[in-house]
């Protein structure tokens, strides 16, 4: 009998992240945050519930989309970075607690590269994260609220900067003059390596684990987006001239290859 998965959080990378999962032959749940969302994807054929996550509490269908999952995939976004003062660890406990309630045992919690921070410089799974900003503060608490937790195997996985089909980060960058840290190297990583990973860990059991996930190439900023911007046929941007001294995170990963032999498909 075929194993089913839970991915919480069908947005641009767990729909992708589903499909394959479904071609290799396990059966999909998926949780959207809304009644409208949910039944636009039932009516293209996807096991989806609306599953709303807010400090108060867990509303819609948490136990009907949670019943009978095998591995479970979180990818829920914090929407840190727009400064609510959104508390994602109170979120994010209140769920665990239903993951809990439902009796799921494996668990691969998504998370950023932005626990490290940019004083850092060099980082792998070895360094443990001294985030200073807010955002990367809680996305450490939740970890290890998931990691620390007695009753699931957790999985974690800090993905770099995502791009790949219409997500093009230097479309945002084209034209622009007088940006800053064109000397910072990138931590980049395409859709298809993060499906090909995640894909890994489960068909590997490999839980019980950290994994930094980012291209194993990291050219400049100012080289990379000049690249991607002639490629695209876009105005390329213009960096500024920066300090030679200044200390940029670059963040590697020692455990991808021992743990699941895994290759990057995609060259920066």
């Amino acid at each position: 009998m075929s194993k089913t998965i839970g991915i919480a959080g069908l947005g641009w990378l767990g729909l992708s992240l589903a499909q394959h999962l479904m071609m290799l032959g396990y059966k999909i749940k998926g949780s959207v945050t809304s009644k409208e969302k949910a039944a636009t994807l039932q009516s293209n054929g996807f096991d989806v519930y609306a599953v709303e996550i807010s400090e108060a509490g867990v509303s819609g269908e948490p136990q009907a989309f949670l019943k009978n999952v095998d591995f479970l995939i979180v990818m829920i976004p914090p929407g840190l970075r727009r400064n609510t003062g959104a508390d994602y660890v109170l979120k994010m406990a209140h769920f665990l607690t239903e993951i809990k309630n439902a009796g799921v045992k494996k668990v691969i919690l998504v998370s950023s590269t932005s626990v490290y921070d940019d004083a850092q410089g060099n980082v792998t799974e070895k360094d443990i994260p001294k985030p200073r900003s807010q955002a990367g503060k809680q996305l450490v608490q939740v970890e290890q609220l998931f990691f620390n937790s007695e009753t699931i195997q957790t999985t974690i996985v800090r993905f770099g900067g995502l791009y790949g089909g219409s997500r093009q980060p230097v479309r945002y960058l084209a034209g622009r003059e007088n940006l800053n840290d064109g000397n910072a190297p990138v931590n980049l990583i395409h859709r298809q390596d993060c499906i090909g990973i995640l894909s890994e860990i489960i068909k590997q059991d490999a839980f019980g684990h950290i994994f930094n996930a980012t291209s194993p190439e990291h050219p400049k900023k100012s080289v990379h987006y000049t690249k991607r911007a002639k490629a695209l046929k876009l105005t390329p941007p213009l960096f500024s001239e920066a300090s030679s001294n200044i200390v940029f995170k670059q963040v590697d990963s020692v455990n991808l290859t021992p743990v699941l032999n895994y290759s990057f498909k995609n060259s920066l």
